[in-house]
C-alpha cells in the first residue's frame, strides 16, 4: 500500500460503509443487536402507525417471495381477532426479522424496518455511528479538489443519513452528494453501477468506488468503474491473487489526486 494515484478523469469518489467508513464491529456489535434486543418492543409500540404497517406490509410480501426457502418464515394477515392473534403476527414479524438477520440478507423490506428503528436510536442518542478517524479530513480534501463524494450502502439512504448524522464526528452529511442504496440494485451486479453513474450525470470511468468487499469491487469494474479495495481492522482477509489483483489502501488518506497539486 501507500500512495494510490487516481486517476485523471475520476470526477467521483463512491464510498461504502461497513469496513470502509465505518468498523465493521459497529455494525455487528451495536447496530445489528440494537435491532434483535428491540424489534418486537419497537413493533409493539408502533404497530398502529402507517409506517410501521408499511413496512410489516413490505417484510410481509419478501416472506411470500421466500417461502421456498429453507427455515423461511411466513407473517400471517390479521384478521382483527383480538390481543392473541396481534401477538402472533407480531411474534411472526420477528421471527422473520430474526431469520433474515441470521442469513445477512439484504432485502429491502429488511432494510426499510431496521433503517426506521436506528432512527430511533439515533435521535434518543442511545446510538452513534462510528467513522474512521482519516475519513472526515481526507473527504475534506477530495470536495477542496473539486470531488464529487456519493455513499453506496446495502443499508438503507435514511440509515446513511443517520449514521452520518448523528456521528461520532458530529453531523457530516454535508460532505456527501448523494446517497445510494440496494433500490439502484445489488451492490454485487454490474448494472448497478451503470445505473448510478447515470443518476450522477458522468461515465462509469469518471467514478473510483471503495470497499472492502472484493465481490463487489468485481461488479464495479465489470461496469469499468474504478475500483480500490480498503483493507480496515476487522475486515475479512483477502486472498493472495486478490491483494496482488487490486489496489489496496488502509487509509483514505493513501489516495493522491492529481487535480489537487
Amino acid at each position: 500500500m501507500g500512495v494510490l494515484p487516481v486517476p485523471a478523469e475520476v470526477r467521483a469518489i463512491l464510498l461504502d460503509i461497513e469496513g470502509t467508513t465505518t468498523p465493521i464491529a459497529f455494525v455487528q456489535e451495536t447496530l445489528f443487536p440494537y435491532i434483535k434486543d428491540n424489534v418486537k418492543e419497537y413493533l409493539r409500540a408502533h404497530w398502529e402507525e402507517e409506517e410501521c404497517q408499511r413496512d410489516v406490509g413490505l417484510l410481509r410480501k419478501q416472506a411470500e417471495e421466500d417461502s421456498s426457502l429453507a427455515g423461511a418464515v411466513p407473517i400471517p394477515l390479521e384478521s382483527g381477532s383480538g390481543e392473541e392473534e396481534l401477538e402472533r403476527v407480531i411474534q411472526a414479524v420477528v421471527d422473520n426479522v430474526h431469520w433474515q438477520m441470521s442469513l445477512d440478507r439484504k432485502t429491502t423490506a429488511l432494510k426499510q424496518l431496521q433503517g426506521h428503528m436506528w432512527r430511533t436510536a439515533y435521535a434518543t442518542g442511545h446510538v452513534k455511528g462510528e467513522i474512521f478517524e482519516d475519513v472526515v479530513p481526507a473527504i475534506r480534501k477530495w470536495r477542496e479538489a473539486g470531488m464529487k463524494v456519493y455513499i453506496y450502502s446495502s443499508g438503507s439512504v435514511e440509515a446513511q443519513k443517520l449514521l452520518f448524522g448523528y456521528s461520532t464526528e458530529g453531523d457530516i452529511l454535508e460532505l456527501f452528494d448523494g446517497h445510494f442504496d440496494t433500490k439502484i440494485g445489488p451492490k454485487v451486479e454490474s448494472e448497478s453501477y451503470r445505473r448510478i453513474a447515470a443518476s450522477i450525470g458522468c461515465a462509469t470511468n469518471n467514478i473510483l468506488f471503495l470497499t472492502d468487499v472484493p465481490r463487489e469491487a468485481n461488479a464495479a469494474e465489470e461496469a469499468d468503474t474504478h475500483v480500490a479495495v480498503v483493507i480496515r481492522p476487522g475486515n475479512a482477509g483477502l486472498t493472495d491473487d486478490e491483494k496482488s489483483y487490486y489496489s489496496l489502501i488502509s487509509s483514505f488518506t493513501e489516495l493522491f489526486l492529481p487535480s489537487s497539486t
